[in-house]
């Protein structure tokens, strides 16, 4: 009926194409299919019937690399900036690895972890193996172990203290939160905040409405937003 990349449901259903970056994702919603002639309901084993996992491939690139294969297209339109930063990292590091002849299972697991704190649908390496069936989405939406919460604004960023100022709009942060600093220039930056500190020195946590700091190794700019980072999603 379709092949990812290739899929006209969309453009059938709300004349917005797929194939132009338009997509509705009607197949990523549950379905039941019924016998026209008779009526009858057939029983499937998922109603996610039209959704399948997410293709990942990091645990078997040392055997694609192996077979010639030179480029990797990496799915990236529409999908968040730590979405995107993280599956091309993970997939740098493995390629590099299997290269460098330091790839194993033990490094594919741990890059799989990774690839699993983004938006996915579950995972499966697809048909390379010679496998005959298909694996199919479990729930709708995303499976991602994390998720982030927008929280403020970046107001100031020192660059020879190295230390961010945010202003928080919404929610609190905390020492030892984790969050992602995303703007047009920046991209997604990933940082661990140690230290926390106010007007008056440091302290534990802030909340909406107040104005707080931060070491950054990397240089930030105004305006860039703040997301705390939401593990057990």
């Amino acid at each position: 009926m379709a092949v990812s990349g290739k899929c006209y449901l969309s453009l059938d259903h709300y004349k917005a194409s797929a194939n132009r970056g338009a997509c509705y994702q009607q197949c990523r919603r549950p379905y039941r299919v019924t016998d026209l002639d008779t009526g009858i309901e057939l029983e499937v084993d998922n109603e996610f019937i039209m959704s399948p996992k997410d293709l990942c491939t990091i645990g078997i690139i040392d055997r694609i690399l192996a077979a010639g294969v030179s480029v990797l297209k990496i799915e990236g339109r529409g999908r968040s900036p730590e979405y995107v930063k993280t599956v091309v990292t993970c997939y740098r590091e493995a390629a590099e690895a299997a290269l460098n002849g330091s790839w194993s299972a033990q490094k594919a697991e741990a890059w799989t972890e990774r690839l699993r704190s983004v938006y996915n649908r579950g995972f499966w390496e697809g048909y390379y193996l010679g496998r005959t069936p298909g694996e199919w989405a479990e729930q709708r939406g995303s499976a991602a172990t994390h998720s982030k919460e927008y929280i403020g604004r970046v107001t100031n960023y020192y660059r020879k203290l190295r230390v961010a100022e945010i202003t928080l709009d919404s929610g609190w942060l905390e020492t030892g939160d984790r969050v992602y600093i995303q703007g047009p220039t920046t991209g997604s930056m990933e940082i661990t905040v140690a230290t926390l500190h106010g007007d008056h020195g440091p302290i534990q946590k802030a909340v909406k409405g107040e104005a707080c700091s931060f070491s950054s190794p990397a240089v930030l700019r105004r305006a860039d937003k703040v997301y705390r980072i939401i593990a057990g999603s």
